[in-house]
């Protein structure tokens, strides 16, 4: 594989893509092709870009005002920044799960069906069954089917952030992209999202930005490897862990840099 992996079917392309804040370049000519339905991993040291690149995928970039991009990206083939496309659409169908946990100050059971709310379902069965669901699918139902009502506030970190994953699921989105979701927790919780994200990968396509190499080889099927917003490698998380090709990767995984 070289380090434009190419898949016949892929969820999100990127293609010569750049990115700038103001006149600063932070991603520059990135290629990528992204599996559809595996979890692929984006490793680089802090300030490569892997959290820029991840955002540009739901055009959560969109929010700064300095922003710019060139180039081209797809989900399903549409070009996401095209001039007609609905953003909250695409950010329905491309989750988001943010590095710290972040649950409004609502119930478990509101914090879960907040997407669902805004696009105006108010159906109570349709709700119940999708807070059952989506918690389910969050490995959290059993420790707060008792207390759907309480305030998400009143949960630990690792449960937060196992809501902010029910939440994102509860919309049924095609892609989950997540930003470094176990950098604030405990090993116990690490463990447990870890251990979810293998099982939501029969279900969804999934981006994760992660600072933790173990973990990219854990929970990985395939891994960018980006250097000062160059994309150096890309390919099957085994290969690239175990026989990188570029002596730049090789250095980062072995920790000679980073």
């Amino acid at each position: 594989m070289s380090k434009h992996s190419t898949f016949s079917d892929p969820v999100i392309e990127a293609d010569n893509l750049s990115f700038f804040y103001g006149s600063s370049q932070t991603l520059h000519d990135i290629n990528l092709q992204f599996p559809r339905k595996q979890v692929t991993a984006l490793i680089g040291p802090s300030g490569c870009g892997k959290s820029t690149l991840l955002r540009c995928f739901n055009r959560m970039n969109d929010l700064v005002d300095s922003a710019s991009m060139k180039g081209n990206i797809r989900l399903n083939g549409t070009d996401i920044n095209s001039s007609g496309l609905d953003v909250i659409e695409l950010r329905r169908r491309v989750g988001m799960v943010f590095q710290k946990s972040n649950p409004f100050p609502k119930s478990i059971y509101e914090n879960v069906i907040y997407g669902l709310r805004i696009a105006g379902v108010n159906n109570r069965a349709i709700l119940d069954e999708t807070v059952e669901k989506s918690l389910q699918g969050a490995g959290l139902w059993n420790e707060v089917k008792d207390r759907l009502q309480q305030s998400a506030l009143g949960l630990s970190g690792g449960q937060m952030q196992r809501l902010c994953i029910a939440r994102a699921i509860a919309v049924n989105p095609e892609v989950i992209l997540m930003d470094e979701p176990c950098s604030a927790l405990d090993p116990k919780s690490t463990a447990r999202v870890e251990e979810l994200i293998g099982d939501l990968r029969e279900q969804y396509s999934i981006i994760i930005v992660t600072h933790n190499m173990q973990q990219a080889a854990r929970v990985s099927d395939h891994t960018a490897f980006l250097y000062e917003g160059l994309l150096i490698e890309y390919g099957p998380t085994k290969e690239l862990f175990m026989k990188p090709k570029n002596k730049q990767t090789e250095d980062y995984i072995t920790g000679r840099f980073g």
